[in-house]
């Protein structure tokens, strides 16, 4: 259980009165996430809801064929609740872990109970799904009309901005899976970023250089996703 003098570095929970996250503490368990994990797979019971302090979380969606294409990520602006916010029980995507770290955890059940007895919550929740439905529905945009090199440098920034490291300890397979593509055409896209010396390769990490440079090479999408994921309370890195 959280410690009595934890503050959450997830932002929802942040944004929360004092008091209704009081009552809410007792509920929630602090977890590790390691690479790669699935935390609920598709067609899976929608059993617990996640909320991301420094671990990323993908929301994929998996193809009869099992390969998977991202639709969306949440960070520590968000929770992977929206599913229950709807009043779903069986997950209709797989959360998947994309950068190791911690989350706060909680049953669905007393997520919907939080739902009810906490009116804040309530609202914050809601407003949460709205910014999460724009976000996914921005990303399937940016999917169908922009290209790779522009995907791939907003995929890159969203996933900075919700890590603490300019390093993102992922391979290049996961990459290409995320954004639905042959593992040499996101080999050679990274190669492009390498040259230009916005990127640095590793083996299974890939470091930011120049974000600055990144932004230039996405397309308009990366500033919309921004702008529509602030909450009222401030993130150091969402801004």
């Amino acid at each position: 259980m959280l410690d009595q003098l934890h503050r959450p570095r997830n932002r929802l929970l942040f944004a929360l009165p004092p008091a209704q996250f009081q009552k809410l503490r007792p509920a929630l368990d602090t977890i590790q996430c390691t690479r790669d994990q699935v935390l609920i797979d598709a067609d899976a019971s929608l059993d617990q809801v996640y909320f991301p302090e420094s671990a990323v979380v993908s929301l994929s969606t998996v193809f009869a064929d099992g390969t998977a294409v991202d639709m969306a990520s949440i960070g520590r602006e968000g929770c992977t609740g929206v599913q229950a916010v709807l009043g779903a029980k069986v997950s209709s995507v797989r959360l998947l872990t994309q950068i190791p770290g911690t989350a706060m955890r909680m049953s669905r059940r007393a997520f919907a109970s939080a739902m009810n007895a906490l009116p804040d919550f309530k609202a914050l929740m809601y407003e949460y799904a709205q910014a999460f439905l724009d976000q996914a529905l921005v990303s399937g945009a940016c999917n169908a009309a922009h290209q790779l090199n522009q995907r791939l440098a907003r995929w890159l920034l969203t996933t900075r901005d919700r890590g603490d490291s300019d390093t993102l300890p992922f391979t290049q397979s996961l990459l290409a899976e995320m954004l639905g593509v042959q593992r040499p055409t996101m080999t050679a896209a990274l190669g492009e970023f390498e040259r230009a010396g916005l990127i640095a390769g590793a083996r299974r990490q890939i470091t930011i250089l120049d974000r600055a440079g990144l932004a230039e090479e996405s397309c308009e999408c990366y500033h919309r996703l921004r702008e529509r994921l602030r909450f009222s309370v401030p993130d150091p890195v969402m801004g």
